[in-house]
């Protein structure tokens, strides 16, 4: 998905993806590489993908793959020394809101340093769903 791409490429750096919430259904399911347990609705989803923002170093989309309202978009990334390769699963509902978003990663060393930085980051991740939610009502 172009908007989204666009928006992790002029703003990943920045530690926020301010916006990334305009580009998410109400009702979006966020599936992480490293969790079993989806993790439903904008709040959480919007706050996960600011956590990831803080944690990732260097990310880019190195390719893409469209097809209709489904898109993979292929990246690498850094945590600390560790290279991570990926590939962000996306799905848009009609209105072309994303209403789920899958994350893969590999190798495992990458999975590993991914799934530390988040449970660092999760804390905070919590207080900016519960934010969010808060100004949203």
């Amino acid at each position: 998905m172009k908007a989204f791409r666009d928006l992790v490429e002029s703003s990943i750096a920045t530690g926020k993806m301010v916006g990334v919430d305009s580009l998410l259904a109400d009702d979006v399911v966020f599936r992480s590489p490293v969790a079993y347990k989806p993790y439903p609705g904008k709040a959480i989803t919007t706050a996960i993908l600011n956590g990831v923002s803080r944690v990732f170093e260097d990310l880019h989309y190195v390719g893409s793959i469209e097809e209709e309202n489904r898109s993979a978009l292929l990246f690498e990334a850094k945590i600390g020394d560790v290279s991570i390769h990926g590939c962000d699963f996306i799905t848009t509902n009609d209105e072309g809101l994303i209403d789920e978003f899958t994350v893969m990663v590999r190798p495992m060393s990458g999975a590993k340093a991914l799934m530390d930085a988040m449970a660092a980051q999760f804390p905070q991740i919590e207080a900016d769903a519960k934010a969010y939610l808060e100004q949203q009502a």
